[in-house]
């Protein structure tokens, strides 16, 4: 049987718990962006914020599993 360690629980539900979070904020933004109600200037930062939340998502799981697998 495989033994799981608290440490390997803890970092992975700090992990998910931090992805889920940015999921949801990018989400919000790609509603907004969506809907077009707000001028230029405000949808071009939203896009750029975007680009750099899915950055930290991918930094956020490599960084993981950096972590596990190393």
């Amino acid at each position: 049987m495989i033994e799981i360690s608290s440490s390997f629980i803890s970092l992975t539900l700090g992990m998910v718990g931090t992805v889920f979070i940015a999921y949801a904020a990018l989400r919000v933004h790609h509603r907004v962006l969506g809907e077009h109600k707000i001028d230029e200037k405000v949808l071009k930062t939203m896009r750029i914020e975007q680009i750099v939340g899915w950055a930290g998502v991918s930094m956020v799981v490599a960084g993981y599993a950096i972590t596990i697998f190393s």
